[in-house]
């Protein structure tokens, strides 16, 4: 059917807008974090991208169904405002032809979700934890920006860098402070690599052509010491020991475990999935020509069903890992109940009823 194809592209068009200007603010935020961490000398400057991008692909399956929910409202309210809802109607096309479309919708979209819920999203959510617990690791100073003075994470040291060749991989016009309660030491150079010693596996930054200047603080006399290669070892974290979290890990590995965090976030991960025709449902029933005057009909109380569906679910998961839900029906529970409104409201619509008899909605 016609309307069929023109209600599924539609949906698909105005989903990849929305997604794009979602994506936009969760790059932005993202971005401005890994930022302030890099400049503190948390992490290496140039994993920031890499880390914006895990963190994009471990909410996706969080993101797609809220995109579809909100792009069907808002293809079903501008069918309402241009009068083709009225039309469509007129013709005898009902809410339940729709049902069709929708469940297209679901089994392609649906299908998205499942591989970014059971595999795309846990797999990225393990290497973002590996990557962030290797610079919790490393060196003392992981992030050295040019132009910008990086303390060490102790306050014993300072580092600053002028500028960064990208194609040597060299750093310019380096300055080094360390001190402590007996003696103070500066070191300039004028360039300076980055490397791993095979054997001990410790961090060094090799300077060239440079001069140390050591002495006691107040003290008259200091050392100077011209060098053309002084290699400086940085100063290693204490290592933490590495425990995958439960959200990175793989499906099958939970599907193997008993314990109820393990089988809480498996059921987590199916839900995500089980939301999607429940909501999409909802968008449906909340699509009236009753708001033809409205420029966003029923966006306020769909949204607010929506957060208040999502925060039940997050409510459910969280009581499954304190061990007063059983993890195998407790999220299933909030389902069912949504889905039972959803159907109520979607009959009621259908039969261009109130979707409460005491409201006027």
């Amino acid at each position: 059917m016609i309307i069929h194809r023109a209600f599924i592209r539609e949906v698909l068009q105005t989903s990849s807008a929305v997604i794009a200007i979602l994506f936009s603010i969760f790059l932005v935020t993202r971005i401005v974090d890994f930022l302030r961490q890099a400049a503190e000398g948390d992490i290496p400057i140039n994993s920031v991208f890499l880390l914006v991008f895990l963190k994009m692909i471990t909410y996706l399956d969080i993101l797609v169904p809220l995109v579809l929910y909100i792009s069907m409202l808002l293809v079903m309210g501008r069918w309402i405002r241009d009068n083709e809802l009225t039309v469509i109607s007129a013709c005898g096309i009902g809410m339940r032809q729709f049902i069709r479309p929708v469940l297209i919708l679901f089994a392609v979209v649906g299908s998205m979700v499942a591989v970014f819920s059971m595999y795309l999203s846990p797999l990225s959510a393990e290497i973002s934890h590996g990557k962030e617990y290797e610079y919790r690791n490393r060196t003392d100073v992981t992030g050295i920006l040019p132009g910008v003075f990086t303390e060490t994470r102790d306050g014993t040291g300072v580092y600053f860098v002028e500028r960064y060749d990208e194609a040597t991989d060299t750093f310019r016009d380096i300055f080094v402070y360390n001190g402590n309660d007996a003696e103070e030491g500066v070191v300039v150079a004028s360039t300076g690599f980055r490397t791993v010693d095979e054997a001990s596996n410790d961090d060094f930054l090799i300077l060239k052509n440079g001069t140390q200047y050591r002495g006691a603080a107040g003290a008259v006399e200091y050392g100077v010491l011209d060098f053309e290669t002084y290699a400086l070892r940085l100063k290693q974290r204490a290592y933490t020991d590495y425990a995958l979290p439960v959200k990175a890990m793989p499906t099958p590995q939970l599907l193997q475990e008993e314990h109820r965090t393990a089988v809480g976030e498996l059921h987590w991960r199916m839900s995500k999935v089980a939301m999607l025709p429940v909501l999409m449902l909802f968008a449906l029933a909340f699509s009236s020509v009753r708001y033809r005057k409205a420029r966003f009909p029923g966006m306020i109380s769909a949204l607010l069903v929506y957060f208040i569906y999502s925060n039940m679910l997050g409510f459910a998961v969280a009581m499954i890992r304190k061990g007063s839900v059983n993890p195998h029906i407790g999220l299933w529970v909030v389902h069912f109940i949504f889905l039972s409104i959803a159907i109520y409201f979607f009959y009621r619509r259908d039969q261009n009823k109130r979707l409460l008899p005491w409201l006027a909605t």
